[in-house]
């Protein structure tokens, strides 16, 4: 093992999560646990806190506030979408790193986010590189939307999906209260990979789920869904409709841009701000039968919903960031952590490492032989891959009857 003496930090970045903070729990907590590594960093909002120079000391904090990270949801430390440019092309960015770095001689820099994160966390990685710098840099993986390359799953994704499992299954009961018909349009986050839209399967599992569930993955084409809706109208007199905000018709058109133009709105990384889906699609069905339509939109509440998190995915969430600490103190650098489920009846997944460069920026969709043919639901093979992943109860503890999360004293790291 090659040791090397310095302080870590550790940042969060990208959409929050509702067990993002296990992972930094994992992270901080294993890191102080090392008598290699000499001060642990958390930085405020992401790789812009380090660039800023705002950063906070964790050995400053009350252990059990670090330990109710487990089940405080949202990003402790502060979130940020900054992305670096190409060294090649500007290395402003890279340069007043490295300064920060070598003055608090901070050699372990943890990175915790999906796709863009890993990104940035390569990017760093390879410039220490090139300067011969030396950092040991790990990724630590994150998002709800469970679309980062090589894993089996993201921490993240188990907790959200159990969310809007459980959340359909309550409207389920809800929309049928009366004797009058109604049709219930849902939209669920989920830009280009279809997932966390696909959970909607396990509630359709247990009796109480959508007639029909649409991902992204395929084009959406607005007259059959008027057709299938209509027909299912006439049937039952109830409908419910699951629907991913990034759904796109056959020119490649996101759907919610016909009643918005939100879409056309691109942050730092170009995405285009999603929303309104359920909307514009509740509007046009609306149009076309007459029938009572309402849209919801889940939105931020399939991310923080820490209350009704799974245990199994708060445990492989810390497991994850304690792992880059342990792999990282062993000499590893250059991976994000990532699973990899074994084989036989009973679920277990294994820690594995990938190459940052390898997972930066490559997405993970849904299986297109998951999807049924109809292109309007998910078969079995999902259901088996999702169910293990939503197992076990995690809460926050309880006071006043309200969860108690974490309360950080963020005391300012000072050189």
């Amino acid at each position: 093992m090659s040791r090397l003496e310095g302080a870590c930090i550790f940042g969060q970045s990208g959409g929050p999560t509702s067990v993002i903070n296990a992972s930094a729990a994992g992270v901080i907590q294993e890191a102080l646990k090392q008598d290699c590594i000499t001060a642990v960093y958390g930085a405020a909002h992401g790789i812009k806190g380090i660039l800023e120079e705002n950063f906070f000391d964790m050995s400053k904090e009350d252990p059990y506030e670090l330990e109710l990270l487990k089940t405080t949801p949202s990003s402790a430390l502060g979130s940020v979408r900054y992305k670096l440019k190409d060294a090649d092309e500007d290395e402003t960015d890279y340069k007043r790193l490295l300064e920060v770095f070598k003055k608090y001689n901070i050699r372990y820099f943890f990175y915790n986010g999906g796709n863009d994160s890993m990104d940035t966390c390569n990017k760093v990685s390879k410039y220490m590189q090139k300067v011969g710098y030396e950092c040991r840099v790990m990724g630590v993986p994150k998002t709800i939307d469970n679309d980062l390359w090589g894993t089996d799953h993201c921490p993240g994704y188990g907790s959200a999906a159990k969310y809007i499992a459980t959340s359909i299954m309550e409207v389920y009961h809800d929309a049928r209260v009366y004797d009058t018909g109604m049709i219930t349009i849902l939209e669920i986050m989920g830009r280009n990979a279809g997932w966390l839209t696909a959970a909607a399967a396990l509630a359709s599992y247990k009796g109480n789920g959508p007639d029909l569930i649409y991902l992204p993955e395929l084009s959406f084409d607005i007259d059959k869904f008027v057709e299938d809706v209509t027909r299912i109208y006439k049937e039952n007199g109830k409908v419910i409709v699951a629907v991913s905000e990034g759904i796109k018709d056959k020119n490649g058109k996101y759907i919610s841009e016909y009643g918005s133009d939100l879409a056309k709105t691109k942050d730092s990384f170009g995405h285009a701000q999603l929303g309104g889906l359920a909307s514009t699609l509740a509007n046009i069905v609306k149009e076309k039968t007459g029938a009572k339509v309402r849209g919801i939109e889940f939105s931020l509440l399939q991310r923080c919903a820490a209350h009704v998190a799974s245990l199994t995915d708060v445990n492989e969430a810390y497991l994850a960031g304690q792992a880059a600490v342990q792999y990282a103190v062993e000499g590893k650098t250059d991976y994000m952590v990532a699973f990899e489920r074994a084989e036989g009846p009973e679920y277990k997944c294994n820690i594995k490492l990938l190459n940052l460069s390898e997972v930066a920026n490559t997405e993970k969709k849904v299986p297109l032989e998951w999807i049924k043919p109809d292109g309007a639901g998910l078969t079995e093979d999902f259901i088996k891959y999702a169910l293990p992943l939503i197992q076990g109860e995690s809460r926050p503890p309880i006071e006043d009857g309200l969860p108690r999360f974490a309360k950080l004293k963020k005391v300012l790291a000072r050189k």
